[in-house]
């Protein structure tokens, strides 16, 4: 990987502006989690924050693909993060119970932004590496937010701490200029020269389009699928701030230690993974999927019980281990399974279908929590990770053995 970034120019700045947007991104979740239980000393309230994060994109799903498909990417990204700067100064302006929507607000700006974002993102890194870099490259990008997620939260932590919410909220609008800025200086195209097409788009059309196609390829849906219904178990990412700061009285410095190990697992997750099965198998990703969500169901019920915020860390962290191997595989096989003119498109729904689930869970969690409590949402979620992961296990099982079979069902080059 690190041979990859000294030797491509484009895919490193690329990964750069990533990493510069999503540690603006974390310093400002701290700062809002933490503003928000201030100001309403809600639980459901802390859980809407997640779901600030997540419904928008799947709202913007119709139009982020489309546009992802028929547009310069880099100027979509480009664009995007300059409208993102605007929307994170919005942070500022909540200052009292009455005025804490506008935090929310300035959130789903963030969010139904970044939905365009993402999938330009990732839909032209197969345009920026050799094919037998994809894998590689598709990880490292993967693994950057969880890297950041890591980084970000503990020095938001920090950063907030010390100079308090409104430097990190400015924090994050810096960080959308610095991205964009790097940007603009990626000189390789970021699309196939086929995708430029100019005539009029239709937003719901194409998306129909596109699932229509990976409806028709029962590997596509299926990788849809994983992370979809693993979404539905991350209620419990929700109740980590409650945690911290109810159960172990920890404040923002504890809320930024647990979503920290939900970073490092991330991060580490897909590395463990790809020892565990070659990362070209579609058989191999499948079932690396469905190991990971039962791994993180069970994990997460232990989590309720932990007597100390340092077993709590612990356990999280071994979490999302099984967590970010599902995120960063079931990416890689959409990456190698989906063909340029259809790859916006298809990242798009990838997205919406796991902010959709995810957005359910973490307003579930959030309704529940004030009738079974942390502990018991966490053992409840965790339970329904288990669950998910059996019947992936089972619902795949036919197709794994089909493309087992067949010599070299997948290689990077089908990605370029």
């Amino acid at each position: 990987m690190l041979t990859l970034l000294r030797g491509n120019r484009d895919f490193r700045r690329l990964f750069t502006a990533q990493v510069v947007s999503y540690c603006g991104d974390w310093f400002a979740t701290v700062a809002m989690i933490g503003l928000v239980l201030d100001l309403t000393g809600s639980a459901l309230a802390a859980s809407l924050v997640f779901v600030a994060q997540s419904l928008p994109a799947f709202l913007m799903t119709p139009f982020a693909g489309p546009v992802a498909d028929r547009f310069d990417r880099k100027k979509v990204m480009v664009v995007v993060s300059a409208m993102q700067v605007g929307a994170a100064l919005l942070f500022l302006l909540a200052r009292s119970p009455g005025t804490v929507w506008l935090a929310f607000a300035a959130q789903m700006l963030i969010t139904a932004l970044g939905a365009f974002f993402g999938p330009a993102s990732q839909a032209a890194v197969p345009n920026l590496v050799d094919p037998e870099d994809l894998v590689p490259a598709t990880t490292l990008i993967s693994a950057t937010w969880g890297a950041m997620l890591a980084i970000g939260s503990a020095l938001g932590a920090i950063f907030a701490t010390v100079f308090g919410r409104d430097a990190a909220f400015m924090a994050d609008a810096a960080s959308f200029v610095l991205a964009g800025l790097i940007i603009t200086s990626i000189r390789r195209p970021t699309s196939a020269a086929v995708t430029h097409v100019r005539s009029r788009m239709r937003p719901f059309a194409d998306t129909r389009e596109a699932l229509a196609y990976a409806r028709r390829d029962h590997s596509m849906l299926y990788l849809l699928l994983s992370k979809g219904g693993f979404g539905l178990a991350s209620g419990t990412v929700g109740m980590l701030a409650i945690l911290a700061t109810d159960s172990f009285g920890a404040g923002d410095g504890g809320t930024g230690l647990l979503l920290a190990a939900r970073g490092i697992g991330v991060v580490a997750g897909p590395v463990l993974a790809g020892r565990l099965a070659r990362t070209t198998d579609v058989p191999g990703i499948l079932r690396v999927c469905a190991l990971s969500c039962i791994s993180y169901g069970i994990t997460y019920a232990l989590v309720g019980q932990a007597p100390a915020l340092i077993v709590a860390f612990a356990l999280v962290l071994i979490a999302h281990l099984g967590g970010g191997a599902q995120w960063t595989l079931s990416t890689i096989g959409l990456q190698l399974t989906t063909p340029d003119d259809m790859r916006g498109r298809i990242m798009a729904a990838d997205f919406a279908l796991a902010t959709l689930s995810m957005a359910i869970s973490y307003s579930l969690a959030g309704v529940l929590e004030s009738v079974i409590g942390v502990s018991g949402v966490l053992a409840l979620f965790g339970a329904f990770g288990v669950l998910w992961g059996l019947f992936y296990l089972r619902l795949t099982r036919s197709l794994r053995t089909e493309l087992a079979a067949r010599p070299s069902p997948n290689s990077p080059a089908r990605a370029d």
